[in-house]
């Protein structure tokens, strides 16, 4: 990728970008792709052990409420779901600059992925059938996103919202999983320098 000189000279990390991507030898290309297609169908069923993974988000989101706190209570209750989807694209940006897709592809189905469980949040705002884990006092539970639409004039559209969201998180991890296929099909294996003979 070639990135305007005039870019680079005021901001130096966008020199990374010139260089080549990582190559994804194809045993590891394979095996991901296995685990991406057992996840997706994990997650079409709605169980199964690797959606345990959504449980490392827990701590995030409620993490996330806590850092913004000091903003006001809609940007903290806001929080939670910005920083649950924030930290895998900030290191989906670190795997990028690095020229790493394995890493990158990881960092983004994850991101894309969380969209599934945010959505069933935001579906459940009138309904508010989902129990609710709270950081601190328990007696004072916001459900974020009865509060968020709420406050938004969006409540009687939350399924409509969880939809949309929902198709994107779809979308978003078979397009990751897509990339990488391609990604990993068409790398060009640096030839190394021939040795002159003595």
């Amino acid at each position: 990728m070639r990135v305007p000189e005039s870019w680079s000279d005021h901001f130096p990390f966008l020199e990374q970008l010139e260089e080549v991507w990582e190559p994804v030898p194809r045993a590891a290309l394979m095996a991901w792709v296995i685990f991406y297609l057992l996840f997706l169908y994990q997650a079409v069923r709605g169980q199964g052990i690797l959606l345990l993974i959504d449980g490392v988000f827990v701590p995030i989101h409620e993490g996330g409420h806590l850092l913004f706190r000091p903003f006001g209570e809609f940007i903290m209750v806001a929080g939670g779901t910005a920083m649950q989807l924030l930290v895998p694209f900030w290191l989906a940006l670190y795997f990028f600059f690095r020229r790493q897709p394995q890493g990158l592809a990881f960092c983004l189905f994850f991101m894309f992925e969380q969209f599934l469980p945010v959505a069933t949040y935001m579906a459940d705002a009138r309904a508010q059938e989902l129990p609710l884990l709270t950081v601190g006092d328990a007696e004072y539970v916001i459900h974020d996103w009865a509060y968020l639409f709420g406050k938004m004039g969006l409540l009687e559209h939350d399924t409509q919202i969880a939809g949309a969201v929902r198709a994107l998180g779809w979308l978003g991890m078979i397009g990751v999983l897509i990339w990488l296929i391609w990604r990993g099909l068409n790398d060009v294996p640096e030839s190394k320098p021939r040795v002159a003979a003595e």
